[in-house]
């Protein structure tokens, strides 16, 4: 079995985020550790930003599936680690 690490970067984060945050939803049993990253001042908040998902192991499969869905999207960048 493997551990799945996805980084996902999410430019216009505005108007894509809330697409993104549905399908993460869809695997959130599967995912077991989930940290957001954006940049953010007391006057503005980036457009863009980072999501870090650990997913258990043995959930290979789900996963690929949101990579696979993810990177249909415009304004969003996936990359995988797989250990």
């Amino acid at each position: 079995m493997s551990k799945v690490i996805l980084g996902i970067k999410v430019q216009e984060r505005v108007n894509t985020v809330s697409e993104v945050q549905k399908l993460i939803s869809k695997h959130a049993c599967e995912i077991t550790t989930r940290l957001g990253l954006h940049e953010a001042t007391p006057d503005t908040c980036s457009t863009e930003g980072i999501i870090v998902l650990e997913f258990r192991e043995g959930a290979e499969e789900s996963a690929y599936e949101l990579e696979k869905e993810l990177t249909g999207y415009g304004h969003v960048n996936v990359q995988k680690m797989v250990f």
